[in-house]
């Protein structure tokens, strides 16, 4: 991990969805670097106890906490457990997200469809409805959700995917201009293809000619990294992006342009 921009967040409080790995376990990593308390919200507890240790090791704190996002009551536990154990809410990085077969429609599953909108979609929603609460009782926050490249001109691949990430988009906006003038600041992202978790997987699956060009697809003809996703969540999140709200950010090397 490392960064070259560094913001003073000490005495805030972070909380990151999915953050036992990839984008989640980055930014989770470089809030604590920036002086904030991480909460740390996945499902795998074995690697989301391992973010914590990192971010230990740095000389950090973080707490993990167990939770599915497309569970009402989980979400409101870890978000109930970071004001528990810190005293308050600053930021959120709800970066949870699957994507699974890639089936054309009219051989999608209704119980995918409805696993993947339940975790990417669903759980942006609650995640929002109970952050927001707190955030209100304090003043202010910052919240910054993830979306994809897909959001920009979508994929005929990724039914289900595809559709979570334009209602991602939309739910950000709504959410964002509501709160505006409670001095809370909503914005999404949409990274392109990154290495992580999802890439990882997928070359599995992938012949050396289709791995390739997942590799290079980006007009910047490379994967992108965690780390560079984190940067731009993380200046969301600082005063420095003070007047950015309601926006989707693309971090894809142009690819949504191409």
């Amino acid at each position: 991990m490392s960064s070259n921009v560094t913001y003073d967040m000490s005495g805030r409080v972070a909380l990151v969805t999915g953050g036992g790995y990839g984008m989640g376990r980055a930014s989770a990593r470089q809030f604590a670097a920036s002086g904030a308390d991480v909460v740390i919200v996945d499902i795998d507890d074995g690697h989301g106890k391992e973010t914590v240790d990192l971010i230990e090791e740095a000389g950090g704190r973080a707490t993990f906490v167990h939770a599915d996002v497309s569970q009402e009551a989980e979400v409101e536990r870890s978000v109930a457990l970071a004001v528990e154990t810190y005293g308050r809410l600053d930021y959120a990085h709800n970066n949870a997200g699957i994507i699974e077969a890639q089936d054309a429609i009219t051989d999608f599953s209704l119980e995918l469809w409805n696993r993947i909108i339940a975790t990417n979609l669903t759980g942006v929603f609650l995640c929002m409805k109970h952050q927001i609460p707190q955030m209100l009782k304090q003043g202010g926050g910052a919240i910054v959700n993830v979306s994809s490249e897909t959001s920009y001109k979508g994929n005929a691949g990724d039914v289900a995917y595809t559709a979570t990430k334009h209602g991602v988009n939309g739910l950000t906006q709504v959410a964002a201009l509501r709160y505006a003038r409670k001095n809370i600041r909503i914005n999404s992202i949409a990274p392109g293809n990154i290495e992580t978790g999802i890439v990882e997987r997928a070359r599995k699956y992938l012949t050396p000619e289709q791995t390739h060009g997942m590799e290079t697809v980006m007009p910047i003809g490379r994967l992108g990294q965690p780390d560079e996703v984190a940067e731009l969540v993380l200046w969301l999140c600082s005063d420095a992006a003070s007047l950015v709200n309601a926006a989707r950010v693309p971090i894809d090397g142009g690819w949504h342009r191409a």
